[in-house]
């Protein structure tokens, strides 16, 4: 998926110490997510931006979600606000297949 627009970048460029912010619902955050990501689901962001803020601090914020869609759509309001987010083309998808760590709530393999 391409966003005009919205900074992106791929998997390979997300740095190891990101500040990640996953938007999925809370099924697809239980089933499998990169450890150490806030949780806000898309639906919540708005209400939730003093948090995520917190979070980002001063440095740059990754945004994910399943494949990129969503992550893009928050990344462009994230970005109106004045935080330096960045959407991660291909979301857990890609991130799964990088072979980038996962975590889930039972311990299962992550599926998407």
């Amino acid at each position: 998926m391409n966003f005009p627009n919205i900074p992106t970048v791929p998997v390979g460029d997300v740095p190891a110490d990101a500040v990640l912010l996953d938007v999925r619902e809370p099924d697809e955050w239980a089933a499998g997510r990169a450890e150490g990501a806030l949780h806000v689901p898309i639906r919540e962001v708005v209400d939730r931006l003093p948090e995520i803020t917190e979070r980002a601090g001063d440095g740059p914020l990754y945004v994910l979600c399943r494949v990129g869609g969503r992550s893009a759509q928050v990344t462009g309001y994230l970005v109106q606000q004045g935080i330096d987010a960045t959407n991660v083309a291909g979301g857990l998808q890609a991130w799964h297949e990088a072979g980038k760590p996962l975590v889930s709530d039972a311990g299962e393999p992550f599926v998407l």
